[in-house]
């Protein structure tokens, strides 16, 4: 990272909200918006690409994790009973179902 002394200004526009958002968020993990940014381009130049997929495809989870986490709310729900073992022996019987 650039020292004081070899460091710039930079300007640029952003939205009101996203930039409060953000600031949060920082704030929350510990830094400031500037260091965010300075890690975001150090990364980029470090990687030679942005360090995350850009792409105009919706991020839409696929059919398998929808039906996943619709499970996992059905467990925490109780709609569905899981299973415990108190030792290995069972739970293997239960998985050969003998």
């Amino acid at each position: 990272m650039a020292n004081i002394s070899n460091s710039i200004n930079m300007s640029f526009r952003v939205d009101k909200d996203l930039k409060e958002q953000a600031d949060e968020l920082f704030k929350n993990l510990g830094m400031n918006t500037s260091v965010a940014i300075n890690m975001f381009l150090t990364q980029s130049v470090r990687e030679q690409q942005i360090p995350f997929m850009v792409t105009m495809q919706s991020q839409e989870p696929s059919d398998r994790l929808k039906g996943a986490l619709k499970e996992l709310e059905d467990v925490e729900s109780g709609k569905i009973k899981l299973n415990s073992y108190n030792n290995m022996t069972d739970l293997i019987k239960t998985l050969n179902n003998d």
